[in-house]
């Protein structure tokens, strides 16, 4: 993990790379689809929103969250995913609501810049890894 400051800017300019973020989003697809039969079921999408540990914590503090509660959101999530409803999601599937979550992460940062902690293969952290090297590369030039 690493403390890094992003924006909304960064994360739209990260989606309009299509190189960068269909990349990124092959990679973590890949990743997930642990049997590599292309689609991704509920138990290996489970493991990523488990990962993403939405309200197991509160402000960074662990918090014991009802059960229930947490398998409907997991079971929402993965709905939101699985756009033709039929128990699996696919690669287009996958990146569709992918980059429909961050355009609403982008949308709601703003452009003020911000701290987050960030997850090294998080997708946040490869939208800043993307702004640095950029930024490196107008500087050299």
């Amino acid at each position: 993990m690493s403390v890094e400051l992003l924006d909304g800017g960064i994360i739209l300019s990260f989606i309009e790379d299509d190189e960068a973020f269909t990349g990124s989003v092959e990679n973590r697809f890949a990743y997930l689809d642990t049997n590599h039969d292309g689609l991704l079921s509920y138990p290996e999408m489970l493991k990523e929103l488990q990962s993403l540990r939405m309200i197991e914590t509160h402000f960074g503090i662990d918090v014991k969250p009802d059960p229930e509660e947490l398998t409907h959101v997991y079971d929402s999530l993965f709905l939101q995913f699985d756009r033709d409803s039929n128990g699996m999601i696919d690669l287009e599937e996958f990146k569709a609501e992918t980059k429909r979550m961050m355009v609403g992460m982008a949308n709601d940062l703003g452009f003020l810049p911000v701290q987050m902690i960030l997850d090294e293969d998080s997708f946040l952290k490869k939208a800043v890894d993307r702004e640095f090297m950029k930024l490196q590369s107008d500087v050299s030039t």
